[in-house]
């Protein structure tokens, strides 16, 4: 682990004087009244965050009220004063004041306070918010896997800042359990090393507590777990200095294999019984525990004295029975229900269970089964589908509205911030809701800043926030200052690539540079959408507005992150229209052109890895370096070394990674990752293409599973800090871009020299197309884009239905981004459709105007050669 910094002289003076102006302020209208709690912990954020400005500051504590939390901001220039009911909600309150009265940003990833003035502006005049919820919850199970299993406490100490600044108040904290379950399972007949072989290494432990799966990577260290525990304790303390609730794991049942032998043994009167959880993709699950026996009550107990003896105690916890295909066998779901919760109120009086709404869970066997008044599920679906009512689902069980827009830890852009704006403030005011919060559920945190900070801001937020204006106001803060090209890029930002429909996804589409090789390949991870989620053309423009936004403003660090960002997201978006193109190529033995188009594809790659190079959060080598930082021996380190690699390329062993398809389900676009592994499948496949054209034979089989399993187990070092100029690079991928997408425009001329033509002109979805007498209208002026799309008054050359029947009709369509709109001209002048690989085709080879133009098999006749614009 790290050592911890020397703090500057200037920072302890801000904080003491924090400190000291706070303590002195009792509650509102009694200046000799004890103080409502001690803020010492927030002077001391305030001065972490802003260590030139902190000593402006004076934070106030406040009682809350019978509504619920609250903060204040007034004062006058460089006399800021921020009232507050917890110290949390006083950071909240200060970051209010950043953003809407000084300005700037502070996210994550990515701040511009190196825009703040040094002497702060005053408040226009006080404003006090109000939290609409009380449950401001935070983190997935998976994110101490996805986001960094191997953090400092200098990456703890800024992600709880950032969180609270955000005003979040409970925060999901699992790390240190492998401790609780080590404590408990050697009182119960295991020995240390059985218990700790049945424990994955962190990177995979999120999986193994929610039981799915245990011991690959394992076994932990006795050093490994200690470090842990320091860290969880250090964790837990801060987020209660700070007012959050910490809410930790609780225990539902996992035993090790064995268990029900072990307790006969020790006890032959034991009713330890055990049902079998079967497999979680590929992988083993643990034994589950029946919750209605006594031994199921001492392990449970025994679970919480060890969890009280390293931690102490708090008032939530997170389980979730039979997740994902957990088998309850015999065990009445109900009775099991009731099981659990009586463990969890006999240890923790008045505790909260915590569950995840996620598939069927929690079925209504649970939540009907006890006190709806300790439930509380957070909802990782509200975003999701089209008709949802989780009142209804969960029979009135208190609930948070809430968000998974990242899947994997995936890098991607993206989520249905339109559905939050117009769907968070209909159930919170539903009459009778049982909304109480927001959960902010990502499976990996640290992208999307501007969704992070639109989420987080629902629920301080009285009325529906517009979300056209909140995001020109993010642009007029995220680079410290307006700027009229910022605006645009971020408006075109919001139309796409934040404002996608709850249409069965919630998180954009990965990118299928990062997918294991394959032509038909519409996703890297196998559940990710197999299509662009919005308009790709769109979405480009914002790169080249971000390119011209006032050098002034290029500085700072958010501007950096988003520019880099953007400009990776643009490139890989290149993937969905080029891979189609090499497929055609390859289908049809266009040699010359196959190796074009996989040049281009190799050399984009090539562009991106140095495009991430130049950010260290797009970097692979911290990932690594801090996972064996945490190591004792060179053993562990190669151990730890491969839980980092293997998490974010095979996931885990072959049952798991082929079979279970769990490859590749945590890729992300980093330096080092995408041109030592990404890249060099590409590569190896291409080439096993090109010998099969050469040969007449069918390419090579490759062992993906074999190449990837042996990059995991490597031990090469990677850069850990960035190199390359981010403006110079992210203005390369833009010309590379505008070079690739010049678009050629004009008539589309076949048979007896007719054109094709929109019927009537009409450019109505659905139209036909025709071929007619050349007249150089709008209806027969074409532009053949880069993207593989044929447009046409704003619409596109479509094939009807998306069919892949010979002779089915074409027609002018909105354009969707689907293959059915996306078409190769070949050197023999066919027309050829990505998806059905059939030929755009005048019907019977006729030339009268007004004969259909439909799709049919390729044979290279006349009425199937078309000029395109030049």
């Amino acid at each position: 682990m790290t050592k911890r910094p020397r703090v500057p002289r200037c920072v302890t003076r801000a904080v003491l004087a924090l400190t000291v102006a706070a303590s002195a302020l009792g509650a509102p209208g009694s200046a000799q009244a004890a103080p409502a709690f001690d803020t010492s912990a927030a002077s001391a954020a305030v001065a972490r965050v802003l260590p030139r400005q902190a000593a402006q500051f004076t934070l106030t504590p406040v009682q809350r009220r019978p509504s619920g939390d609250y903060f204040t901001v007034k004062g006058r220039a460089g006399k800021i004063e921020v009232q507050g009911t917890s110290p949390g909600v006083l950071l909240t309150g200060v970051n209010w004041y950043l953003k809407y009265t000084a300005k700037v940003d502070v996210s994550w990833p990515g701040d511009s306070l190196s825009r703040l003035p040094a002497t702060l502006p005053a408040p226009s005049q006080p404003v006090t918010q109000s939290a609409v919820v009380p449950n401001r919850f935070a983190l997935n199970d998976t994110d101490s896997g996805y986001s960094g299993p191997y953090k400092s406490w200098a990456d703890y100490e800024r992600q709880i800042d950032v969180l609270a600044l955000h005003g979040v108040n409970e925060v999901f904290v699992d790390i240190g359990t492998d401790a609780v379950y080590d404590r408990t399972f050697r009182q119960f007949g295991y020995t240390a090393d059985e218990v700790r072989s049945w424990i994955p290494s962190p990177g995979h432990q999120p999986w193994w507590l929610l039981q799915n799966m245990a011991s690959f990577t394992g076994p932990v260290s006795p050093q490994l777990l200690d470090a842990r525990v320091a860290m969880a304790k250090k964790v837990i303390t801060r987020l209660k200095d700070l007012g959050m609730t910490p809410v930790l794991p609780g225990y539902f049942g996992t035993v090790p294999r064995g268990f029900a032998d072990k307790s006969k043994k020790a006890d032959a009167s034991s009713d330890a019984r055990v049902i079998g959880q079967g497999t979680w993709v590929g992988f083993d699950r643990p034994d589950w525990l029946d919750p209605r026996t006594s031994s199921y009550r001492k392990v449970a107990a025994a679970f919480y004295q060890a969890q009280h003896d390293l931690f102490g105690d708090t008032s939530m916890y997170k389980m979730d029975l039979l997740h994902e295909g957990g088998k309850s066998g015999d065990v009445p779901v109900g009775d099991a229900a009731r099981g659990v919760m009586t463990a969890l109120q006999t240890a923790r009086p008045g505790a909260t269970w915590v569950l995840l709404g996620w598939q069927n869970n929690p079925p209504r066997a649970i939540v009907d089964a006890v006190d709806k008044s300790k439930l509380f599920v957070v909802d990782g679906l509200s975003d999701r589908y089209g008709q949802r009512d989780p009142d209804s689902q969960w029979n009135n069980t208190p609930y948070a509205f809430g968000t998974i827009y990242n899947f994997g830890g995936h890098t991607t852009i993206g989520a249905n911030t339109g559905v939050w704006t117009q769907r968070f403030p209909q159930w919170r005011t539903k009459q009778g809701s049982a909304l109480t919060g927001i959960a902010y559920l990502p499976e990996g945190t640290g992208t999307n800043p501007a969704a992070f900070e639109l989420f987080t801001e629902l629920a301080w937020r009285q009325t529906p926030i517009h979300q056209a204006a909140w995001f020109a106001d993010y642009a007029s803060r995220r680079y410290g200052g307006p700027d009229t090209r910022a605006a645009t890029a971020w408006d075109l930002l919001r139309q796409t690539a934040y404002s996608m429909p709850a249409s069965g996804w919630s998180e954009a589409q990965d990118s299928l540079y990062a997918a294991r090789p394959n032509l038909d390949a519409a996703t890297a991870a196998t559940w990710s959408p197999a299509s662009l989620r919005y308009q790709q053309a769109t979405f480009g423009k914002a790169l080249d507005e971000l390119l011209n936004v006032d050098p002034a403003l290029r500085g700072t660090d958010a501007y950096r992150f988003d520019l880099v960002d953007v400009a990776r997201q643009a490139l890989t978006n290149t993937s969905r229209t080029l891979l189609p193109q090499i497929k055609t190529a390859y289908t049809n033995r266009d040699r010359t052109q196959f190796t074009t188009l996989t040049s281009r594809w190799m050399s984009n790659m090539t562009l991106l890895d140095k495009l991430l190079a130049t950010d260290s959060r797009f970097l692979l080598g911290p990932w690594l370096e801090a996972a064996k930082s945490w190591a004792g021996t060179d053993t562990e380190q190669a151990r730890l070394e491969y839980d980092a690699r293997s998490l974010i390329t095979t996931w885990g062993p072959r049952a798991g990674s082929d079979d279970g398809r769990l490859h590749d389900y945590a890729n992300r676009e980093w330096s080092g990752l995408v041109s030592d592994f990404y890249a060099k499948r590409w590569k190896q496949y291409f080439d096993s293409l090109n010998t099969a054209m050469n040969t007449g034979g069918q390419p090579a089989s490759i062992d993906w599973f074999a190449a990837e399993d042996g990059w995991a187990k490597q031990r090469n070092p990677y850069p850990t800090t960035p190199a390359g100029d981010p403006y110079a690079l992210a203005a390369q991928v833009r010309d590379t871009l505008a070079a690739a997408s010049s678009p050629r425009q004009g008539a589309i001329v076949g048979i007896g020299g007719k054109c094709v033509d929109v019927t009537n002109g009409s450019s109505a979805d659905g139209t036909p197309v025709q071929v007619w007498d050349c007249n150089g209208t709008a209806a027969q002026t074409w532009t053949a884009q880069a993207d593989g799309t044929v447009r046409a008054m704003g619409k596109c050359l479509d094939v009807r239905g998306g069919a892949t029947a010979a002779g089915t009709a074409v027609q002018l369509y909105g354009c969707n981004g689907t293959p059915a709109q996306t078409w190769t001209s070949r050197k023999d002048g066919t027309l050829v459709n990505t998806k059905s690989n059939l030929c755009l085709d005048a019907t019977g080879g006729s030339s009268t105007p007004g004969t259909p133009l439909i799709v049919w098999t390729c044979i290279a006749t006349p009425n199937q050669k078309w000029a395109l614009p030049s």
